[in-house]
């Protein structure tokens, strides 16, 4: 799996847990001033995910406010961007003589070479157990977002939309790392981290409305990446080929079969792969123990019989019947 180092404060004496986590924030971000109305009884947790240059952190805790000002940015500057996605809870973010009051499921952007303000806390449920409020956040330094800082600035502390476009894709790519880093490999951390980097331009090129000025190299990956959530989308379209796939995109044939070079793939051996990908994890799944082997395929756009049982042969080396009962 991906390297990865886990925190749970409460593995420590109560006494402890807050000033611990405080140094952690410290040295994972930037120091920062941290109050939390449940300092006495911390309960924190972190998973910390390195992706090349990038890192990739999930965090739960009961409450958090924090303050970096001049005079701390004065004394240490990672110069990093922090791209934040509260996934529960309640968040405010103030910088750059901007304010917003967040909801779960957006995205915000901070600079550690600005001052700033932000809190975070979970909705009362009514429940005896404290809750918890958990976010996911990318740190980013300056030198690698290709984004002008002067444009940048214009979106710091406000609220970017993770339901739609580029921002979709990215909050998606980030939520599937950070909950399955066991599905990768250590040696997938560097690509995983320059497709990260390659949509977090792209979503921040589309809310300023300057995707044409990204290098073409960032606009090839966020294409990429686009083309193949459209794929995996679409799996069960039996008439899911290159042409309406390219289609989709406004792009020509040939401009997607060059966009997939670098990958020593094709479109339709990618639509082929996640096709048979998907029927192989159906057929272990007890919930369809039941369903028709055929009506399985079908379900994935592979509707001919004999010729997806040669295919799931040919790729698993048994058949469909023989992968099922585990034969």
């Amino acid at each position: 799996m991906l390297i990865t180092h886990t925190v749970d404060v409460t593995e420590l004496p109560a006494a402890e847990r807050f000033d611990f986590w405080a140094d952690l924030v410290a040295r994972e971000a930037a120091p920062q001033r941290i109050s939390s109305a449940h300092a006495g009884a911390f309960n924190g947790w972190a998973q910390i995910t390195e992706l090349g240059q990038l890192r990739l952190t999930s965090f739960r805790y009961p409450s958090l406010d924090t303050s970096r000002t001049s005079r701390l940015i004065r004394q240490s500057d990672p110069e990093l961007y922090q791209l934040a996605l509260p996934t529960s809870g309640r968040s405010a973010i103030a910088q750059q003589d901007r304010e917003s009051a967040l909801r779960p499921a957006d995205f915000t952007l901070l600079d550690t070479s600005r001052p700033h303000e932000a809190s975070h806390h979970p909705v009362a449920s009514g429940s005896a157990a404290p809750e918890l409020a958990s976010s996911v956040t990318v740190l980013i330094p300056h030198a690698l977002l290709p984004v002008p800082r002067d444009q940048v600035g214009r979106l710091l502390a406000a609220r970017l939309p993770s339901g739609e476009g580029m921002g979709a894709l990215l909050a998606g790519f980030l939520l599937q790392i950070a909950r399955h880093p066991g599905q990768y490999q250590p040696s997938d951390a560097a690509f995983l981290g320059s497709t990260a980097l390659s949509l977090i331009a792209a979503t921040i090129a589309q809310q300023l409305d300057v995707e044409r000025a990204l290098p073409a190299q960032v606009q090839r990956d966020a294409l990429r990446a686009r083309v193949t959530a459209f794929v995996d989308a679409h799996l069960g379209d039996a008439d899911l080929d290159p042409r309406t796939v390219a289609a989709a995109h406004h792009v020509s044939v040939r401009t997607l079969h060059r966009l997939f070079q670098d990958e020593q793939t094709s479109v339709a051996e990618l639509i082929r792969a996640r096709r048979l990908e998907r029927c192989r994890q159906d057929l272990t799944n007890p919930l369809y123990r039941g369903t028709p082997i055929h009506a399985v395929a079908a379900r994935w756009g592979l509707r001919d019989k004999a010729h997806f049982s040669r295919l799931f042969s040919a790729t698993f080396g048994r058949s469909p019947q023989a992968y099922r009962d585990g034969t």
